[in-house]
């Protein structure tokens, strides 16, 4: 059950960005809320990732403002990003196949004393950080190359909550995974919410959209096409806005019927 406060943690106004003479997204708005799963979905080249890495600070805007706790900020680079709480999942998960899972999780920001890594530290806030969000592994040494894509994706997601994040960004958590091991992500998803985290999720599978997702937000060809709750749309209008069924001739001219009738 999403917990929705007044004031989003993170909105968009007006985000445009342009590569060369291609116009990747135009005009973008989005709103996501502490305690809420939104889904952001769209056809290839619909600009997920583009607005994605917007966020992240990969890929900086041309226009619009991001705005964090209802304040505009600047995020020009991946840093900016995660000091105000804002950790991306990337789907190659970026993790090193031949380091356990204690190594993965700390890549980066291992913890030293007397210029030594502690070990012992670092397997015991992985276990208990594993615990936390209730991720099953066989163990904390065992390489990341021995486990499962499903509990791969989830040792990802574990390590983004290291730097305790106010928003999570998921890129197709989902992809290429089984049955099981996609369930085992959307239990983690929504226990992400259940802790009051933001979560933006990206998927294609409307089954798993419907499944942990709040709202829906649809991009098509760089421009918002549709804000749904999941609760009240069926996934054949999710889908018809995804596909652009909604643009049609008559839908049209019943828009210019309306604006002669004004």
């Amino acid at each position: 059950m999403a917990i929705v406060p007044n004031g989003p943690v993170l909105a968009l106004r007006g985000i445009s960005k342009r590569f060369g003479a291609v116009q990747a997204l135009t005009d973008i708005h989005l709103e996501v809320h502490a305690g809420e799963v939104v889904a952001l979905v769209g056809d290839n080249g619909a600009g997920k990732s583009t607005l994605v890495k917007s966020i992240a600070g990969v890929g900086p805007a041309d226009e619009g403002v991001i705005e964090w706790q209802g304040k505009p900020v600047q995020v020009t680079r991946p840093h900016d990003a995660q000091e105000l709480g804002i950790a991306t999942v990337y789907q190659d998960l970026a993790l090193c196949d031949n380091i356990d899972v204690v190594g993965n999780l700390f890549l980066g920001r291992e913890i030293l004393r007397a210029g030594v890594l502690d070990e012992v530290e670092m397997e015991r806030r992985s276990r208990e950080l594993l615990q936390t969000l209730s991720i099953r592994i066989p163990s904390v040494r065992i390489p990341i190359a021995s486990l499962s894509g499903g509990q791969r994706q989830t040792v990802a997601i574990a390590r983004s909550m290291l730097g305790e994040p106010k928003l999570v960004i998921l890129d197709e958590p989902t992809a290429a995974l089984g049955v099981e091991q996609t369930a085992q992500v959307l239990d983690l998803v929504e226990r992400l919410r259940d802790r009051g985290l933001a979560v933006i999720l990206i998927s294609h599978n409307m089954a798993d959209v419907k499944a942990v997702a709040d709202r829906v937000a649809v991009l098509r060809l760089g421009r918002n096409n549709g804000i749904f709750d999941v609760k009240t749309t069926s996934q054949e209008e999710i889908i018809s806005a995804i596909t652009g069924a909604t643009d049609n001739a008559v839908t049209r001219r019943k828009a210019r019927s309306g604006e002669v009738a004004k």
